[in-house]
This record gives C-alpha cells, sequence and structure tokens, in this order.
C-alpha cells in the first residue's frame, strides 16, 4: 500500500489531524490491525476507512516525500527500459524518469520504507550499467502502480498462448461423453489462467458485461462495450466445458445443475483493486450461456458533477434533491445508466446525518453508511414488504430498486406520504410517460399529485473518439432531425471515423442525455384530473422542458455524438 510514518501513531495522529479519520475509526481499525497484522495504512484501506488518494497526499505531507498520480504523467522509455517488467512488480515500483548525466531513476513508489525492494532495484541497475544508480522515489497508490505496470509493459497474462495450449491439449476432445469434471481436472491450470486473463482483459477494455456463447462448433466470446457487442474470441468447443466449471467454482454455483439457470457472484483483482462480477447461467441449445456483468466499484460510483449531463439537466436535478420528501422516478431502458445516475445522487446527498436505505435486486455498489438489503429468494420479501419493514428502521431516504407493481408503487409513496424523500426506478420510454404508467400499475391521481416531485428519464449515447471524428456540413434531412430551423445556415457535425485509439469504432465512452419533468403545483392539478399525457407535455414544455431529442440533439451540435448514434438511442421518427 502506502508508505509508513516512523510509528503507527504518527500515522494516525496525521490522519485525524487532517480530518480523514474520527478517532472511533481510528480505534476500530487499530483492533483489525491486531487481528490481521497488517500495517496500519493497509488496512485502513482494506475497511475503507480511507482511499489510497487521501493516504498517498496525506503520508506525502507528513513525510515531506512528493507525490504523483500516475493518471496524469508518462513514464519515461528510457526507464521502462532499463528495468524489466518482473523487477518492477517484484519491488512494487515504476521507473519513471531516468537521467544519464547524473545516473539518476525516479520511481514511483507504494511504500518509501521498503529498502529491500529498492536495494533489489539498485542491484539490478548497478548489473545493467556496471554503476551504482542514484534512485529518487516519489508516492504513488498502489493500485495505480500495479495498472500503470500492466499498461506500460502489456498483460501479464498472453489469451493466445493460453487458448493455444488449451486447444493443443485438447484436441481430439469434442466433450461428447466426457465427464465435465474430467475435463475440468485435465485443462485445470491453463483454465484458470486463460479465465483470470479474460476478466482482467475486460476490466482493461472497459467491457461492461461479458458473454461466454456456445455454438455448435465453437465457442464466442463478446465484450459489451460502450453498450454494443463486439466478438473477441471464438475458441474450440472442447475449451467450453472447463471453462464453464471454473466459472460456476469462483462464482459459487452448483457444478453439477446444468439444466436450470443459476445466478452467482465473484470477486477477482485487477491492477491491485477488487472488481466484481455477477455472474448468470443459462441453459441454452448448445450448452450453457454465461453472461459475466463487470461491476468495477471504481468507474460504477460517479460524482454528480462528473456524470457529464448537461449544466441546465444539472440545475434542474439538484431543484428536485432539495425538496425534503417525495418521490423521485428514474426511467428508461435496460443498460441506460439508471443504477450509475442512483449511486451518484446517493453519493452526493450521503452523510452521517442522514440515514439512507436501500432495497436493490442485487446491490451493484456497496456505498459507506447507507444501508443496502438485496433483494433474493432467501431473505423471502419483495419491495412491497421490504419498503414496509424498512419504514421500521427510522430511514431519511429510501432507495427501491424497481416499482414493479401496484402494492410497490402504493408503499413507495406512502413512504413520501410519511415524510421520506424516495428513489425509485420505473418502466416507460418517457418522462411524462411514466404518469399514465403509475395510473396503470394502479397509483391513483390522488396519491401522485403533491408526492411526486419528478421524473428523470435518461440513455447513453456513445461519445466520438476526439482522435479521429471528421467535422462535415450537416445535410437538410439531418438538419430536420435536429430541429435546426430551415431559414438558418446548416450546421457542422461530427462523423465517426475509426482509429486505434477506439478500435476502429469511431466512439469512445459514452455520456448520459436527460429529459427531466419537474412536478410543480400546476402539474399536480393536471394529475388530479386526470389530465392527458398531450396536456401533461405542453405544460412542462411552458415550463422549460427539454425532452430527450432536444437534450441529443445539443449533444451532436457540440460534436460530442454523431446524429446516427442519437437516432438509433432515441426516436426521432416524428422529426422526418
Amino acid at each position: 500500500m502506502m508508505a509508513s510514518l516512523s510509528s503507527a501513531a504518527a500515522l494516525g495522529d496525521a490522519l485525524l489531524a487532517m480530518g480523514l479519520l474520527s478517532p472511533d475509526l481510528l480505534r476500530i481499525a487499530r483492533l483489525e490491525q491486531a487481528r490481521s497484522g497488517l500495517p496500519l495504512e493497509k488496512q485502513l484501506t482494506a475497511l475503507g476507512f480511507v482511499t489510497e488518494t487521501a493516504l498517498r497526499d496525506a503520508l506525502s505531507a507528513n513525510l515531506g516525500k512528493a507525490s504523483v498520480d500516475l493518471a496524469h504523467v508518462m513514464a519515461d522509455a528510457a526507464a521502462l527500459a532499463l528495468l524489466p517488467k518482473e523487477v518492477a512488480q517484484a519491488a512494487h515500483v515504476l521507473p519513471l524518469y531516468y537521467d544519464a548525466q547524473k545516473n539518476r531513476m525516479t520511481l514511483a513508489v507504494a511504500d518509501s520504507h521498503d529498502l529491500p525492494g529498492q536495494d533489489r532495484v539498485r542491484e539490478f541497475l548497478r548489473g545493467q550499467l556496471g554503476a551504482t544508480v542514484t534512485l529518487e522515489t516519489l508516492l504513488a497508490e498502489s493500485s495505480e502502480i500495479m495498472a500503470a505496470i500492466d499498461r506500460y509493459y502489456g498483460y501479464a497474462l498472453s489469451i493466445d498462448g493460453i487458448v493455444a495450449e488449451i486447444e493443443n491439449n485438447g484436441a481430439g476432445h469434442n466433450g461428447a461423453g466426457t465427464e465435465t469434471t474430467a475435463l475440468a481436472q485435465e485443462f485445470s491450470q491453463p483454465v484458470v489462467r486463460l479465465i483470470d486473463a479474460i476478466l482482467t482483459d475486460a476490466v482493461k477494455e472497459d467491457a461492461s458485461d461479458i458473454h461466454f456463447e456456445p455454438e455448435e462448433n465453437f465457442l464466442r466470446i463478446r465484450y459489451r462495450q460502450d453498450g454494443i457487442l463486439r466478438q473477441i474470441r471464438a475458441l474450440h468447443k472442447s475449451c467450453w466445458n472447463a471453462m464453464c466449471v471454473r466459472l460456476k467454482v469462483i462464482s459459487g454455483m452448483n457444478i453439477a445443475e446444468t439444466r436450470a439457470p443459476q445466478d452467482g457472484r465473484v470477486t477477482f483483482s485487477v491492477s491491485g483493486r477488487p472488481v466484481d462480477f455477477r455472474v448468470s447461467s443459462q441453459p441454452t441449445l448448445h450448452g450453457e450461456n454465461m453472461v459475466l456483468r463487470v461491476l468495477d466499484r471504481q468507474k460504477g460510483i460517479v460524482p454528480l458533477a462528473e456524470l457529464g449531463i448537461s449544466d441546465a439537466a444539472q440545475s434542474l436535478l439538484t431543484r428536485l434533491l432539495a425538496r425534503p420528501e417525495g418521490v423521485i422516478l428514474l426511467t428508461g431502458p435496460t443498460g441506460s445508466g439508471k443504477t450509475t445516475s442512483l449511486y451518484a445522487i446517493l453519493n452526493q446527498i450521503n452523510s452521517e446525518r442522514i440515514h439512507i436505505m436501500t432495497l436493490e435486486d442485487p446491490v451493484e455498489y456497496p456505498l459507506p453508511i447507507v444501508r443496502q438489503t438485496s433483494m433474493s429468494d432467501a431473505l423471502r420479501m419483495d419491495f412491497a414488504n421490504g419498503v414496509r419493514a424498512m419504514l421500521r428502521q427510522d430511514p431519511d431516504v429510501i432507495l427501491v430498486g424497481e416499482i414493479r407493481d401496484e402494492d410497490t408503487a402504493i408503499m413507495a409513496f406512502r413512504a413520501a406520504m410519511t415524510g421520506h424523500q424516495v428513489f425509485a426506478t420505473l418502466h416507460s420510454n418517457s418522462a411524462v410517460g411514466a404518469l399514465p404508467r403509475l395510473m396503470d400499475i394502479g397509483v391513483t391521481p390522488e396519491i401522485l399529485a403533491g408526492n411526486l416531485i419528478g421524473v428523470i428519464a435518461q440513455r447513453l449515447l456513445r461519445r466520438l473518439c476526439p482522435h479521429c471524428k471528421q467535422a462535415a456540413v450537416a445535410t437538410r434531412a439531418e438538419c430536420r432531425l435536429l430541429g435546426w430551423p430551415e431559414d438558418a445556415p446548416a450546421p457542422q457535425i461530427h462523423q465517426p471515423t475509426g482509429c486505434a485509439h477506439c478500435r476502429f469504432t469511431g466512439y469512445r465512452g459514452r455520456l448520459p442525455i436527460m429529459e427531466i419533468l419537474r412536478v410543480d403545483g400546476d402539474m399536480d392539478e393536471l394529475i388530479a384530473r386526470r389530465a392527458t399525457a398531450s396536456e401533461l407535455l405542453r405544460h412542462a414544455r411552458q415550463q422549460g422542458f427539454c425532452a430527450l431529442a432536444e437534450e441529443g440533439a445539443a449533444q451532436v451540435l457540440a460534436g460530442a455524438t454523431a446524429l446516427a448514434e442519437l437516432a438509433r438511442v432515441v426516436d426521432l421518427s416524428d422529426r422526418m
């Protein structure tokens, strides 16, 4: 982890003085440290009491050592060439710069007191250069060092090499009449490395899902990246049985059950940090299909200000959150970023002064202080009963993972009526469409009026790659789709091209667009008298409501995404 101060007491006192730790949490960490034997700094980060970044900065200030953020520096090729990956990994350092004139190397280190590790580096460099090299150290996060080593030196595991090893060993096996466990045992070592390599590769490639899809004669492996599936490997069918067993074992599934769907979960370390995978198996014609959802806590919990939503949307969202009681709904299809937005909102309001409780199916990212309950068959509890139970726990804020039926909806609104702020998701195509949807479920207008704060409809658009996007003047048809005035000069918009930076797709990353319906007093009156969706929309527009198509068009005109991408995600047929 990080470098220790001269003593654990000095480190604790420094963190207390900086306000990064409370005396109670420090006492708990020391009790755990006595059991585990870990250094205090490692125990603090393992418990989640202090982030590695905060610890790095605290240690840097108190040790008088400079720190470095490896995400914003570039390691020198000459330094990397002098120190092989094996040595860097063993010593847990990253070479940054080498000054040949002064015979001095600058290293990023996680522990400046790890003298044996530095001696190992110094001895290796003396053998390489024939002279003693002076070492300068900069403090960096442990996980950042490991990630940077992988980034600069290449992956530790070669998928191609492991695949070749498995297929050569498995030649002639077609799986027919062969016990799954026998295959698993025969290929155990390379299969373990292959699964590890694929999981690591998926995280590094920013995949949100990994699909293992058995066909009649081969196994297809696909990643979902920026919302689109991309095939990354096709393996011989004889590999799949052993791979499937390995995935089941690490995710806690029953390896003997092959004819019923199963769910599991596994935590895997990638570049020194834990990443969770939610695993699902489904029997199909050619074998069990398995999909792994990648739940990277580092990327999943994003500050609200860094979500990438427009200033107008963020301002309106802040107004919704200012109301102390009522229901805020998020709508959108699967994969539209609802969970990320909900967690960003909860993270924004989360503090020791309020009690936040959630009911989720399942819990994707653990949040400190927040009381999270994962819905499962073992609980024998549905959302409605869960909300009823939570109301007896003195909550201030409640999150209901999804409103699926009348009972859940009624309980959510009853919680709002008793003075709670309630967040929930709902399936509807638009923000205004959520209101008739709630009425269809069984929520009466009398309950809706006065208790609904607002509705947020969200979609995710792929962001154009800044390295290869090309500008062009919009055609007349494109201007119509963008809602551009006919008498105004046509604007410039950008198109995807494709390059090595974006895997030749033309897109890299995604950005959210939101339409936010704020329910005011006049809207409450319209709801109470069962106004039509068109009447509700007309009033919302008078209050400045901006639809998804308009939000997306603004992003196209700003050069952030392409019109074709907007048309893929948002219905623009009424503009044609």
